[in-house]
C-alpha cells in the first residue's frame, strides 16, 4: 500500500508545531524558576555533586525511602542551605547532593552528618565529583560551539551534495529534533530534578548525526527519482521516494532503539539518561527526516514551480 505524506502535511506539521510551541513555554517556566532553559548539571555551573547509597545489609536501614528534609537540616547546619538534594533509585534509598565547592575536609564532615542523619551507607557507592566554575562554563561554550559547527557543516556538505534548500530543510529538521528534545529534558528538570550535563550535549550530537544520516537517503532517493521521471510531480517523486526508504527507516531506528532501552532499563545510573535522550531523539529524527524534511522540500518545489515566469515586454517593430 502506497503512503502519502505530502497530502497530509499541514497534521505532520502541526504535530511538529505544537511540540516546539510546547517546549518553548516549558523552557521559557524553567528560566523564570531555575534561570536556565535546562536545569544545568554541575558540569557546567561548578560544585561539588555528592551520591552515596544506605547500606541495606544493615537491619531497617532501608525500611524506609530517605527523609530529604533530614538531609535539609543537616546542610543548612553546615552553611549549605543552597544546595540541591536529589533521590535516586526505585526505591529512593539513593541520595544525590549538589553543593558549592568543598574542600576534602568539609566534604568528610558533611558524611558523617549525613550517615548519622539517615543512616549508615555503603561507602563502595561514595561517589563523589568536583568542577570548578572556569571549567563548567568552557565545558559549556565548547558544547555549544560543537553543536554549531556540527549544523554549519551539515549545511555545507548538503549543498554541496544536493542543493541549498537541501540542506535549510534538513537543518530546519534537525532544530526540530533537537528543540523538542531539549523540551523535554526541561520537563524533567522542572519535575523530577534531573540535570542535563555534557553526556546531553554528547547526546544532541548523536542525534544530529543521526537525523542527518536518515535525511540524506531519503534526499539521495527523492534526487534519483527526479532524475528519472521528470516528467511527476514533486509531490509524486516524494512520496515514492519515501516508500521505498520508509522500511529502511523504521528497522534502522527500531535496532538502534533496542540496545538503548536496555541501557536505560538495565544500566547505571550514569549512563541511564544519555540513552533516554538518544531514544526521544532518534524518534524524533525518524519523524523529521519523513514527515518534516521530505514535505518541506516538496512544498518548497511546488512553489517554485508554481511561480509564473515574466516575459519583458519588446517593443513593436516599426
Amino acid at each position: 500500500m502506497k503512503f502519502s505524506i505530502t497530502k497530509k502535511r499541514g497534521l505532520w506539521w502541526a504535530i511538529s508545531g505544537a511540540g516546539i510551541l510546547a517546549s518553548i513555554a516549558i523552557m521559557i517556566f524553567s528560566f523564570t524558576s531555575l534561570n536556565a532553559p535546562i536545569r544545568p548539571g554541575i558540569d557546567f555551573i561548578g560544585g561539588t555533586r555528592i551520591q552515596i547509597a544506605r547500606d541495606c545489609s544493615v537491619a531497617s536501614n532501608c525500611d524506609q525511602p530517605i527523609d530529604t528534609a533530614q538531609v535539609r537540616e543537616v546542610l543548612d547546619a553546615q552553611g549549605l542551605g543552597n544546595s540541591t538534594i536529589q533521590l535516586l533509585g526505585d526505591n529512593k534509598q539513593i541520595l544525590s547532593v549538589r553543593t558549592e565547592n568543598l574542600d576534602g575536609d568539609r566534604r568528610s564532615d558533611l558524611l558523617s552528618s549525613i550517615s548519622e542523619a539517615i543512616g549508615k551507607f555503603d561507602s563502595k557507592t561514595v561517589q563523589i565529583d568536583s568542577v570548578g566554575p572556569t571549567i563548567g562554563e568552557e565545558l559549556f561554550v565548547s558544547g555549544i560551539l560543537a553543536l554549531l559547527v556540527a549544523f554549519f557543516g551539515i549545511i555545507v556538505y548538503l549543498s554541496i551534495r544536493f542543493k541549498f534548500d537541501y540542506a535549510l530543510f534538513a537543518i530546519a529538521a534537525l532544530f526540530h529534533d533537537v528543540f523538542i528534545t531539549a523540551g523535554i529534558f526541561s520537563l524533567l528538570g522542572l519535575t523530577i530534578d534531573l540535570e542535563a550535563d555534557s553526556l546531553f550535549l554528547v547526546a544532541l550530537l548523536t542525534i544530529i548525526g543521526f537525523s542527518v544520516n536518515d535525511t540524506v537517503v531519503i534526499y539521495d532517493r527523492i534526487r534519483e527519482n527526479l532524475a528519472a521521471n521528470p516528467d511527476k510531480s514533486i509531490n509524486e517523486v516524494v512520496d515514492n521516494a519515501v516508500n521505498q526508504t520508509l522500511g529502511r527507516s523504521i528497522n534502522t531506528t527500531l535496532t538502534t532503539l533496542l540496545p538503548l532501552l536496555g541501557i536505560f532499563l538495565f544500566g547505571g545510573q550514569t549512563l541511564k539518561f544519555f540513552a533516554l535522550a538518544l531514544i526521544v531523539g532518534f524518534i524524533l529524527g525518524a519523524y523529521s527526516s519523513i514527515f518534516i524534511a521530505s514535505t518541506l522540500l516538496a512544498w518548497w518545489r511546488n512553489g517554485k514551480e508554481k511561480t509564473p515566469i515574466t516575459i519583458p515586454d519588446t517593443p513593436a517593430s516599426e
